[in-house]
């Protein structure tokens, strides 16, 4: 049953260094996902840290902090049926080099780390991450 979701997505610093901002929100709209709103940001370390909280006990989590705020980043509320699971399989696997032909990792990522883009992977996590970025 598909019903209509919104998710977060976050364009990243490597891919919009690379001026792939454009590109990218054009295949999300390809593939019927409409930016309901985007905005280009700059956060702080302490702001990255707060965001990837979840992953906080993870090895890679110093990184991810340092690298997503290194750079403006373009993050967006994207809409449309079952959002969520299909901005995941527009985004591709984690890992560029794992990532199915076609989507937005295997296209642009450059590293595991430098993987171009970032989406929510559940409703109640989506909700959170859009009122992080979103606060009305």
């Amino acid at each position: 049953m598909s019903k209509i979701e919104k998710t977060l997505s976050i364009i990243k610093p490597d891919a919009v260094e690379r001026n792939l901002t454009e590109e990218i929100k054009k295949i999300f709209e390809e593939k019927n996902l409409k930016i309901k709103e985007s905005k280009k940001i700059q956060i702080s370390k302490d702001e990255a840290a707060e965001f990837y909280k979840v992953h906080q006990s993870k090895p890679f989590y110093n990184d991810l902090c340092k690298y997503l705020s290194s750079g403006p980043i373009v993050v967006m509320i994207l809409e449309g049926e079952n959002a969520i699971l299909s901005n995941r399989k527009i985004m591709g696997a984690t890992d560029p080099k794992k990532a199915e032909n076609n989507t937005i990792r295997k296209l642009y990522g450059l590293s595991i780390d430098k993987n171009s883009v970032h989406g929510s992977d559940s409703l109640e996590n989506a909700n959170k991450e859009i009122n992080f970025f979103f606060k009305n």
